[in-house]
């Protein structure tokens, strides 16, 4: 029987990784997250209300439920609320990361991190594990410094790096490109979409399974885990589009620069997914595959 504590439960990643793990027979599972439970299920799992910013109560639900591994899904990753509340964003990403690597000292436990794309510059996408960071925004920055302590820390890790997550859960706190797209265009709204930026958008289920397969494993080093499909959000909403058999003509290709975001996006990132397909047996889903889970969960919410 292993041990896995999630933290950021509430959120898209973390629910995923509960409803992943929850009737696996091998796994005792800790879901954790500041306040209350806002997961659709109860059984199966416990849950504990644990603030990444009190060290104090990190210590007393670890030494408590003494996990064997941790998977680490809490962060702030608004990239503008970020630049806005840079102090904010190093609490959230990196002193919430040296409190759990604490932790994990002193019970040895291994902890599975989950990063971003957002620590290079976007210059010269899709990335290898091996390239270097060069993050250009505070959120790159303060997901990179985080990825550092856990490579220093001594402990079994992995860095679980990821782009573009997009998904629904039934009490979305924010929607995704998909059903924008899709709640735009019924609306007979047209919309202005980005084309210059590119990414690997990732169906959150198969970050989920990524996080496991590299847990389940106790995995050691970094590994790149999206979808496989290199496209820009103008290319998303063209496929969510025909998928939905709606009016693309609503849809205008833009450049990144029409929009005032105070934070910088790096242009062309994506991910070269090798290694994580050759050593976790990971393998991800098309975009539109992952559209039609997204539909088959909207569906189920709904009746």
């Amino acid at each position: 029987m292993q041990k896995i504590l999630i933290t950021g439960a509430n959120g898209l990643l973390g629910q995923k990784l509960v409803h992943l793990l929850v009737n696996n027979p091998t796994i005792e599972l800790i879901a954790t997250a500041r306040g209350k439970s806002r997961l659709s299920i109860s059984e199966g799992f416990s849950y504990q209300e644990m603030d990444l910013s009190d060290p104090v109560q990190i210590q007393e639900v670890i030494d408590k439920v003494r996990p064997d591994s941790i998977i680490h899904t809490a962060a702030m990753t608004n990239v503008d609320m970020c630049h806005q509340d840079p102090e904010g964003c190093w609490e959230a990403n990196v002193t919430a990361v040296e409190y759990l690597i604490e932790q994990c000292q002193r019970h040895n436990i291994y902890l599975c991190h989950v990063s971003t794309d957002f620590v290079f510059d976007g210059e010269n996408g899709p990335y290898h594990e091996e390239d270097q960071p060069a993050p250009i925004s505070v959120y790159g920055k303060s997901k990179y410094e985080a990825e550092l302590r856990v490579q220093a820390s001594g402990l079994r890790w992995s860095i679980i790096r990821t782009v573009l997550v997009y998904g629904i859960v039934p009490d979305m706190s924010r929607s995704n490109i998909i059903l924008w797209v899709k709640n735009s265009l019924e609306r007979g709204q047209a919309i202005k979409v980005v084309s210059d930026q590119l990414r690997t958008p990732t169906l959150a289920e198969d970050l989920a399974l990524g996080c496991w397969l590299a847990t389940q494993r106790h995995a050691q080093g970094i590994y790149h885990i999206s979808g496989k499909d290199f496209m820009s959000p103008y290319d998303m909403a063209i496929a969510t589009a025909n998928y939905f058999a709606l009016d693309k003509t609503l849809i205008t290709e833009v450049t990144a620069d029409t929009f005032t975001q105070e934070a910088k996006r790096p242009p062309r990132t994506g991910f070269i997914l090798n290694k994580a397909i050759n050593e976790l047996g990971y393998n991800p889903v098309s975009f539109e595959e992952g559209i039609s889970v997204m539909v088959k969960q909207l569906n189920a919410i709904h009746d």
